[in-house]
């Protein structure tokens, strides 16, 4: 079992990373290598723009390269939980962009040539339990007549010729889809740099201060200056962003690919071939790869931090997992166990925006592998003097009391959502 995520295994390496110090004024510098910075970089520099990527490892290697795969439409709260909390009209706008979001990264594949096995697969919210297919359908009801007509709602019969196990029912997203992360984020990274974009990985942003109406970065390769900054680093935000830092909480995610699975273990366990995501509090989700490998996670530890013993142990917890959804699968080989870092907000609702002086898009909680790509080219165009578009301009975000990056809390909010999980 390799202990590193398959995407970056199973992925052409990047290679048009600059060589040299890093040095030079650029009109907008970005802070961070994954789906939201280059998605930027590539907007910016198709305008003309001359931009920077600062990444502090390899592009993709945070969650844009950790992740479990899905581009799921929808929201991370079910849809009247965000009326109920934002308003109709807010819900509904950030809904549709998500909608937006996998039309973005669709026409973003087919513009550049990006060969990483995009597909609209749809999403399932499988009902771990009777009562959860009522909440499930409550809330299909609102999606289906006020924001998204390509739903349905399927029972535990229809369930049968979808997934060979005993779910009470599920929620159809049909514009949901898939991809190789590892591929894509190549791909848009030479994207980037093919229309301009200066790319420097192992690339450390120390300091940042502000001069006049410029920005001087200090990093561990040298100094540039920009008219603009983009903080697009989520969970891997470093103490030097303070204000963001007391805002994100970053919780460990951890995921396991099991050998190819033959057409007959297929068709036992994923014959729908679709994303897949439980209705618990501490649920899973599982999609097929490209080359046919089961890959399943979920936070089968509430922990801030992601090595590979920690993702071993992990590992063990969603073979078990596993096993109880898919007892047909109990035995099979695991290839491929790994983990990464989901940038929480305390409400699971994303932030973008400006402040300070300073462009951010981050705090996906979960859902950022559609979102990011999206946001980034928004943010783009609002330094380009474009359409502000940004669905979440506007939305407060308070810092968390008491809290300043390290989330000390994690271990007993596993706990509380445990407990959730037994009486719901």
């Amino acid at each position: 079992m390799k202990l590193v995520s398959y995407w970056h295994d199973t992925a052409p390496a990047f290679s048009g990373g600059a060589q040299g110090p890093v040095e030079g004024h650029y009109d907008a510098a970005i802070i961070g290598g994954g789906f939201t910075g280059l998605a930027a970089a590539r907007q910016l520099a198709k305008a003309g723009a001359k931009v920077a990527v600062l990444e502090a490892q390899r592009v993709g290697w945070g969650a844009s390269g950790r992740n479990g795969g899905h581009l799921n439409n929808g929201l991370a709260h079910s849809y009247l939980s965000a009326k109920s909390e934002l308003g109709k009209d807010r819900a509904i706008a950030l809904y549709r962009a998500l909608d937006s979001s996998v039309d973005t990264i669709e026409a973003l594949v087919a513009e550049e040539g990006i060969d990483c096995d995009f597909r609209r697969a749809g999403k399932l919210k499988l009902a771990s339990k009777p009562r959860h297919f009522e909440a499930i359908a409550r809330n299909f009801e609102a999606v289906h007549a006020e924001v998204d007509p390509d739903t349905a709602l399927l029972s535990a019969a229809d369930l049968k010729s979808e997934i060979g196990s005993p779910f009470h029912g599920a929620m159809l997203s049909k514009k949901s889809a898939m991809m190789h992360m590892g591929r894509y984020v190549a791909g848009l990274a030479t994207a980037a740099t093919r229309h301009g974009a200066v790319i420097h990985e192992n690339t450390v942003v120390t300091e940042r201060k502000q001069v006049g109406s410029r920005h001087e970065l200090t990093t561990s390769r040298g100094r540039v200056s920009a008219d603009n900054v983009l903080v697009a680093t989520g969970a891997y935000t470093t103490p030097n962003f303070d204000y963001f830092r007391r805002r994100i909480i970053a919780v460990g995610s951890f995921i396991i690919a099991t050998r190819a699975l033959s057409d007959t273990e297929i068709a036992a366990t994923m014959p729908g071939n679709r994303t897949c995501v439980t209705s618990m509090n501490i649920g899973n989700y599982f999609r097929l790869s490209p080359d046919n490998r089961l890959i399943f996670g979920g936070r089968a530890r509430f922990s801030a931090t992601s090595d590979q013993r920690s993702d071993a142990r992990s590992g063990q917890i969603l073979r078990a997992g596993l096993a109880a959804i898919f007892p047909q699968l109990a035995k099979v080989e695991i290839d491929y166990c790994w983990g990464g870092l989901v940038d929480m907000t305390k409400d699971r609702f994303p932030r973008a925006g400006y402040h300070e002086g300073v462009w951010y898009a981050m705090g996906y909680s979960g859902h950022g592998a559609q979102l990011s790509t999206h946001l980034g080219m928004i943010l783009a165009d609002a330094m380009l003097g474009r359409e502000d578009r940004n669905p979440l301009k506007g939305l407060e975000w308070p810092a968390i009391p008491g809290y300043s990056g390290k989330p000390w809390f994690l271990p007993m909010v596993g706990l509380y959502y445990k407990a959730l999980d037994r009486i719901q």
